[in-house]
């Protein structure tokens, strides 16, 4: 049986803080692009392991546009849900990239799966950055409608879609953060951020205090704080 990794083992952005794990300064390159938030250090987590492990309401899986499975995230989600995944999959007619669809979890310890499909990659391309936050912010809203309090994201279009991690990761963390300061977000308990990899895991630690500072005693924010 494969291993069940409980929401009360992973480390909330509070206790990665107190661990040091985080820079709470972060210096010249820790623009605050938010503001000091207290209730969201205990709502988010950053955590590298497997996501097909992780005990929540929903897992997102970096789908493609058929939704029919493939290699990466989405071949480990597919494996560990069992044949009832894609069975359910292929009665959804696929989705567009840039949206999300909904699923139960099957044989995984997640209730749900959200199938998100991300872009692939194109320095030139101004919609693919839209339709990466597209990813995350339906995600957050198909949650939200079917009353999940806490979800898994993983590394969306970071693989063979070639998404540059830290593009991608501000990408992430923005969406996430704006839809958390919404009333539609209230009831939400927690957000994970998956990584595999220790270098995607220093990107993200690295980046957390611009969305979700440690304090208010820092500089002012930034006036990318819109981006």
């Amino acid at each position: 049986m494969a291993k069940v990794v409980s929401l009360q083992q992973i480390p909330t952005l509070r206790e990665l803080y107190r661990r040091s794990a985080i820079a709470a300064d972060p210096g010249t390159d820790g623009e605050r692009r938010f503001p000091f938030s207290s209730t969201l250090l205990d709502r988010v987590s950053v955590y590298r392991g497997d996501i097909t492990h992780v005990q929540v309401d929903a897992i997102v899986n970096a789908a493609n546009t058929g939704l029919l499975g493939g290699g990466g995230v989405d071949g480990a989600i597919h494996k560990a849900a069992g044949p009832k995944l894609l069975k359910e999959c292929r009665t959804l007619s696929g989705c567009p990239t840039g949206e999300a669809r909904v699923t139960a979890g099957y044989n995984l310890p997640a209730k749900h799966v959200i199938h998100a499909v991300g872009p692939v990659y194109h320095p030139r391309s101004t919609r693919a950055p839209l339709q990466l936050a597209g990813c995350y912010r339906i995600s957050l809203q198909l949650a939200a409608e079917h009353g999940l309090k806490h979800i898994a994201f993983p590394s969306i279009s970071t693989g063979i879609y070639g998404y540059p991690i830290e593009s991608a990761t501000h990408v992430a963390f923005g969406e996430v953060r704006k839809f958390l300061d919404t009333e539609q977000a209230k009831e939400f308990e927690r957000v994970i951020f998956v990584v595999f990899s220790a270098e995607d895991e220093a990107a993200y630690l690295r980046l957390i205090p611009q969305y979700f500072p440690w304090n208010d005693a820092q500089a002012p924010l930034s006036p990318k704080s819109a981006i």
